[in-house]
């Protein structure tokens, strides 16, 4: 065979890999910009956490002068904050408001099953409301505290009213909208009503394109159920990073849009809404997975506005870098599989140079989505490892494949690399291919097995996991279908294809990252499934 083949399939491959990063980089433009220099969004939900700060350790404590930063940045863009605690360090927010000047405080008091420091909060909150009159223009007694279900409805209106008595601003209690209907005898003792209105986290997740209308919908529903009082929307917004839940995608785009045309919604009728959040908090990651540290307007690394006024709004911004990494990548691919055979008197089929530049142009499209989601999704030692390790056997699994294909090799088994030592076909390429091999299959049935027993806060690995698959899918037609199928294999295929099975119809139609993970799993199953261990001669 020529060497033509292989060129023209490099180019072609080439050519794939600037033709979808093109697509896939391609701006949004917006009626409304999200943060629009014109006009400031009404208010924002501030907590003042960087890197590994979090409240859920009872220890930190956040420096004076580093709310400050935060909030003369927030102050470009808003007039008002809404807090949700006073706990570590968070009581100096309105000082600083004041002292910083243009900044309003809606002031939150945590309530939770510790009756004891629930009265401490009330009690601080109250003293800070008339030691700032100008600043707090409200009071929040109480954040979701009936949807967490760690106080009654009857403790929440009593604790309620005795802070209502000792204040002039007006008291309201904040929790997601269906608790409101639910808990209809907070509305008595509240001036205004705080609901939480979150498309992405519903019972029936909403797409969002269509959330901006299912926020107004919500709206003029609690506005019929409480007549006569404020409906303040106290919580809504979108995610930019995480798992979908069935059509609801998190995306830089898709959280642009939606707080964009829900703010130009609240414009249009004159309502109050505060979005979350201003800053992404990496320490929710702990609590709900990838998903809950992305709701920020800023970044939480650079402190930056994701969607600078005037600037085209990408979900991928380094989209050029992705897509270099991936030329690189396939070059890569078809210069290991040349090379090989420059050191072999072998001529491979044009079904091999397929393989390889399938192999290649998979994982020069999906290099850069993979290596963008490690980056957003990796959370703790951990997680880094975890993804790190899949990420890394994506790559390596087309290059090393492709050096098997070209010179007529089959996938090796575990038993190649792990079983007896008279029965081993040791070689270097044996080796590293068996343990890409091995990595990725257990990374897979360990994600697998994620969906089925514990699937809401985790995510997808459709990107990493089909660079390293595909590429064994491919080089196991090359094995010949003789001798023993290794129970190893067995019982990892069997695992991934009830998995996904079961997470087919646990996740919906809808969900595409999961139906395109799901058929990953089940083309590994059936490549595993294919394995067959040669007899060893006596």
């Amino acid at each position: 065979m020529s060497l033509r083949t292989p060129l023209a399939l490099l180019l072609v491959s080439l050519g794939a890999i600037a033709a979808v990063w093109w697509w896939l980089a391609t701006p949004i433009t917006l009626a409304r910009a999200p943060i629009d220099p014109a006009e400031k969004v009404q208010c924002v939900s501030y907590a003042p956490f960087r890197g590994e700060q979090s409240p859920l350790d009872a220890w930190t404590h956040i420096d004076a002068d580093q709310i400050e930063q935060d909030l003369r940045q927030l102050k470009q863009i808003t007039d008002c904050v809404r807090t949700y605690s006073m706990e570590n360090g968070l009581d100096q927010v309105p000082a600083i408001a004041a002292k910083v000047g243009g900044l309003k405080v809606l002031q939150g008091i945590w309530l939770s099953s510790n009756r004891a420091k629930n009265f401490e909060q009330a009690a601080l909150a109250v003293r800070l409301t008339k030691e700032f009159p100008s600043i707090i223009t409200a009071l929040i007694v109480g954040n979701e505290v009936l949807l967490r279900g760690e106080m009654t409805t009857a403790d929440l209106v009593s604790i309620i009213r005795s802070v209502k008595a000792q204040v002039s601003v007006p008291v309201t209690y904040a929790d997601v909208w269906e608790y409101w209907l639910k808990n209809r005898e907070v509305y008595d003792a509240i001036d205004f009503v705080t609901i939480h209105i979150l498309p992405y986290w519903e019972d029936f997740p909403v797409r969002a394109k269509f959330a901006a209308s299912h926020v107004e919908a919500i709206r003029e529903r609690m506005a019929v159920a409480f007549p006569g009082k404020e409906i303040l929307i106290g919580e809504t917004g979108w995610p930019s990073e995480g798992r979908m839940r069935d059509g609801a995608l998190p995306s830089r785009t898709n959280q642009a849009r939606v707080v964009s045309e829900i703010l130009s919604l609240a414009k249009a009728q004159k309502f109050r809404v505060n979005l979350i959040e201003s800053y992404d908090q990496p320490w929710k990651r702990k609590l709900e997975g990838t998903v809950g540290g992305y709701w920020g307007l800023y970044d939480s690394v650079r402190r930056s506005l994701k969607y600078p006024p005037g600037e085209p709004i990408s979900n991928f911004p380094y989209w050029k870098w992705y897509m270099g990494a991936g030329m690189g990548l396939s070059v890569l691919v078809f210069a290991v599989a040349g090379l090989t055979l420059r050191r072999r008197p072998w001529t491979p089929r044009f079904s091999a140079w397929l393989g390889v530049g399938i192999s290649a142009t998979t994982a020069g499209i999906l290099l850069g989505i993979g290596a963008d989601k490690m980056y957003y999704e990796s959370y703790g030692i951990g997680g880094w490892l975890l993804w790190g390790a899949l990420l890394l056997a994506g790559i390596l699994s087309p290059i090393f494949c492709a050096q098997a294909m070209v010179i007529g090799r089959s996938l090796p088994t575990f038993l190649d690399l792990l079983g007896p030592r008279e029965g081993r076909k040791w070689s270097k390429l044996t080796a590293v291919l068996g343990l890409t091999l091995a990595v990725t299959a257990v990374i897979a049935a360990q994600t697998a097995l994620g969906f089925v027993f514990d699937p809401r806060y985790k995510d997808f690995p459709y990107a990493a996991l089909t660079m390293a698959v595909v590429p064994f899918a491919l080089l196991m037609l090359n094995r010949p279908q003789i001798g023993q199928r290794p129970i190893a294999e067995a019982v990892f295929a069997g695992v991934l294809a009830l998995s996904a099975v079961f997470v087919l119809f646990n996740e919906g139609r809808e969900n595409w990252q999961s139906l395109w993970t799901c058929a990953i799993y089940l083309l590994f199953a059936l490549t595993l499934w294919r394995a067959r261990a040669e007899q060893i001669q006596e």
